[in-house]
């Protein structure tokens, strides 16, 4: 792992948060409680899977009986499934405020077995985050929960919940490894600076040149042009050539990645809007029968699915009043919380019951 800057040591993760896997197995974690952002050689057991189906029920009583803990202080940030093996990695908060301890936990595919994954003593590299708000920072970042969690307010007679924080726990929200020579990890999230909004390029091997530029969407909702809300989920799209990400009450953007200049200010094209009162809680994208889609999994609707050709064409919105953007399906598929890719066929998916229960889902990507 030398060739990728990695060397013998630990990973001091304080919280648990987004996930994603680069070249060679290499996990990548984002802390916002230092941050920085950990690359780390997990060094997977599994040997190379097909493309069959993973599901597992009852993964929170499942990781809480392994943690030593109930499965309601079980929290799962997020979601990665490792490249080769399509083991399934889970970034967790085991317990609540001050007292949670961050663990990354490796389910074995197909048997499901539960285990930890060591962060000490071992091949591991990091990048701190420069531009990060300060662990004092007064500004808040208002989120919409899946659960119970947060407070009731009312907005035009509806009554929501929503989370207020620090927005020091929105340093990264999300990240998006992408190939090229070198690599780059895009880390999405919030900085010091007053147009808050951030996109970060870290070129792996990690080394002192970070770069990032502030955000300004359209928000179709609000009507009005922001820079302070945070993208709160990503997907590389077009090769890696830009991203589509979505925003809180719930905009779609399109974000070219060509020929961006360090520092400066970036405006995205608004391809749709899912609705106010809602919050978008993962994307995935896949090709089947070689057509692009997009899969957003959000707080208000089922399971949305969006053509990228339908991306592609589609003017900015720069309106505050239909036409919402780009057509999309709107499956039957509820209390979706996270996706990945997990093979070329599936998609993965973190699912809540009725009952509050959690359970990893495959879904064929040829049936959505």
């Amino acid at each position: 792992m030398s060739e990728y800057g990695l060397q013998s040591g630990s990973a001091d993760v304080q919280s648990a948060g987004p996930i994603t896997f680069g070249p060679a197995g290499i996990l990548f974690l984002a802390d916002n409680g230092s941050a920085r952002v950990f690359a780390v050689d997990v060094a997977d057991p599994g040997r190379a899977a097909g493309p069959e189906p993973f599901d597992l029920a009852d993964v929170d009583a499942r990781i809480g009986s392994y943690l030593g803990c109930e499965a309601g202080d079980v929290d799962i940030k997020d979601l990665a499934v490792h490249p080769v093996s399509h083991n399934v990695y889970l970034s967790v908060q085991r317990g609540h405020g001050d007292a949670g301890q961050a663990v990354l936990v490796r389910i074995g595919v197909p048997d499901g077995t539960v285990t930890d994954v060591p962060l000490g003593e071992v091949p591991v590299a990091e990048a701190a985050i420069g531009d990060a708000p300060a662990a004092d920072d007064q500004r808040q970042d208002i989120t919409i929960p899946s659960g119970e969690q947060g407070e009731e307010v009312t907005y035009g007679g509806r009554t929501i919940r929503i989370l207020r924080r620090p927005i020091r726990t929105s340093t990264v929200t999300d990240m998006v490894y992408v190939d090229g020579d070198p690599g780059t990890l895009l880390v999405a999230g919030l900085s010091n600076e007053e147009f808050s909004s951030r996109l970060r390029r870290i070129p792996f091997p990690f080394g002192d040149d970070v770069t990032g530029n502030s955000l300004e969407i359209f928000h179709v909702s609000h009507g009005k042009w922001e820079t302070a809300a945070p993208i709160r989920t990503f997907v590389a799209y077009d090769g890696g050539a830009s991203i589509l990400a979505s925003y809180t009450c719930t905009p779609v953007v399109h974000f070219p990645l060509a020929g961006l200049t360090p520092g400066s200010k970036v405006v995205g094209r608004t391809v749709a809007d899912l609705g106010a009162m809602n919050q978008p809680l993962d994307m995935v994208s896949f090709v089947d029968g070689g057509e692009e889609y997009l899969l957003v999994a959000n707080t208000s609707h089922g399971l949305i699915k969006i053509t990228g050709r339908d991306i592609d064409s589609q003017a900015p919105l720069t309106t505050p009043r239909e036409p919402v953007g780009v057509p999309r399906e709107t499956k039957d598929l509820q209390g979706i919380t996270r996706l990945t890719n997990l093979n070329g066929g599936y998609v993965l998916a973190l699912q809540v019951d009725e009952d509050g229960r959690r359970h990893l889902r495959s879904l064929k990507t040829a049936s959505l």
